[in-house]
């Protein structure tokens, strides 16, 4: 069994990790890691613009790298085939693409559930991934426990 992982590498990434690891471990699958992140800069001059602005993002692709690969590593110290994963381009359109691309079995994703408002307003990746696939989904609730 292939899971895709679909990780934003923020505090959320914790509990969709654990989840994964558990599902992974209870089916004797393996685990694809896949972190989405901005298409470059879509302002004039980016290409021949600041030094700055090139390294900066150069930068956090680095970071986000080393941070996926980490979490792949300890994923397989624990004993799971685990390939990690880092593309560029829009979130929900990218998880649903490379899901069907690498053919996988189902996704792990995790929802902040800021609620209604701010899903119409802003969107929810979650969201979009469940109404656009006819693989199973499963949802890890990140909502902080009070």
């Amino acid at each position: 069994m292939r899971i895709l992982v679909a990780l934003d590498l923020s505090d959320a990434t914790t509990p969709v990790l654990a989840t994964a690891e558990r599902a992974a471990k209870a089916c004797g699958g393996s685990i694809i890691l896949l972190h989405v992140t901005e298409p470059d800069p879509e302002f004039v001059g980016y290409e021949t613009g600041p030094d700055v602005v090139r390294d900066e993002v150069a930068h956090q692709y680095r970071d986000q790298h080393r941070t996926l690969q980490s979490h792949a590593q300890a994923l397989r110290d624990g004993g799971i085939e685990t390939t990690a994963l880092l593309i560029q381009g829009q979130t929900a359109k990218c998880i649903l693409n490379e899901a069907a691309r690498l053919g996988v079995d189902f996704i792990v994703i995790g929802t902040h559930g800021h609620g209604a408002m701010f899903d119409l307003i802003v969107g929810s990746v979650s969201h979009q991934v469940i109404r656009d696939t006819l693989l199973p989904v499963l949802i890890v609730p990140l909502r902080k426990r009070e």
